[in-house]
């Protein structure tokens, strides 16, 4: 297969390697509408710690920006930095054993307010990561998982100020660590998580400090071992599972 570039208005680009497929993307600017798809195994769409021919650096920044990806196959990667307002994004994963590794706005750059995202994964043995606002302030964000599978891994740390968080895993050995943050008094967070299969591991901490967090938790399980710890802090006595 021979190398590709595709360079649109010098400031998306794309770069495909021969074997396995690597993008390489670098937006900047307001009313982006971007729509990626791979097929196969060890694809990657570059950022963070991209390694195999390096790429990086998969970086969004704008305003009102649109990303749909989709990537069937095995050993997968998806990671990089988001920098938005009012964002989008549409994640659909399947297969096994893929990464997904994302922060949004960490610095501040946009407040990452008004974002709307949803990540639907088919498939065992992923583990993800989506971290956002994480020294900003998450408002109105409407975050929504599917999962379907086992032996998957989420993490998710936000800054909340009136986010929705709603999860729906469906299968056994599935890991949750989720951690909202809020210092705001308009801060408070709602997180809603309905679970059916077996052994599952699930940490919760919603520590708003000035306002109410809600937490509805649905699961079924069997008889399984499983593990779940919730703590809800509102500027109380430090706790933890």
């Amino acid at each position: 297969m021979k190398n590709k570039f595709i360079s649109i208005l010098a400031v998306f680009s794309l770069v495909g390697f021969a074997a396995d497929n690597e993008i390489y993307l670098d937006q900047s600017g307001t009313g982006a509408n971007i729509d990626l798809e791979q097929l196969g195994i060890s694809n990657i769409i570059g950022g963070l710690n991209s390694t195999a021919g390096s790429v990086n650096p998969f970086d969004l920044d704008g305003n009102t920006m649109t990303l749909d990806i989709n990537m069937i196959g095995a050993t997968n990667k998806f990671l990089g930095d988001i920098f938005a307002d009012n964002f989008t994004g549409l994640y659909n994963f399947t297969g096994g054993t893929n990464s997904f590794t994302i922060q949004v706005d960490p610095t501040d750059t946009y407040s990452s307010d008004g974002s709307n995202q949803n990540v639907a994964v088919t498939g065992s043995g992923n583990t993800f990561t989506l971290n956002q606002g994480t020294t900003a302030i998450a408002a109105s964000l409407d975050l929504d998982w599917i999962i379907q599978g086992s032996n998957n891994t989420v993490t998710s740390n936000i800054n909340i100020d009136g986010a929705t968080n709603y999860m729906d895993i469906d299968g056994s050995d599935n890991t949750l660590t989720y951690t909202g943050t809020g210092t705001n008094a308009s801060a408070g967070g709602y997180f809603y998580l309905d679970h059916t299969g077996g052994s599952r591991t699930f940490n919760i901490q919603q520590l708003s400090t000035q306002d109410n967090d809600w937490l509805k938790i649905m699961s079924i399980s069997g008889t399984a071992a499983s593990t779940v710890c919730v703590v809800q802090n509102d500027q109380g006595t430090s706790t933890s599972c």
